[in-house]
């Protein structure tokens, strides 16, 4: 998984578009959800590890089309 971070972690860093950029960054987000998700398989706390990777990927999803619709309204390509 820390491999597949670090792929996405570059592809936001260095994308082409504002765009790749933003779905490198939203690439690492749902690799960090997974993360979570095992770490509470790990603790046997697969409840309290949910909530947060639910609310951790609400604030992702928001925060991504916030993002987008930036970079879409202010025409950078």
């Amino acid at each position: 998984m820390g491999i597949l971070i670090l792929l996405s972690l570059y592809r936001g860093v260095f994308g082409p578009t504002v765009f790749d950029r933003i779905m490198g960054v939203g690439f690492v987000g749902s690799k960090t959800l997974v993360i979570l998700v095992l770490m509470g398989f790990i603790y046997e706390r697969i409840d309290m590890f949910v909530d947060i990777a639910l609310a951790y990927s609400i604030l992702l999803f928001a925060s991504t089309l916030v993002v987008a619709k930036y970079f879409q309204t202010r025409g950078a390509t």
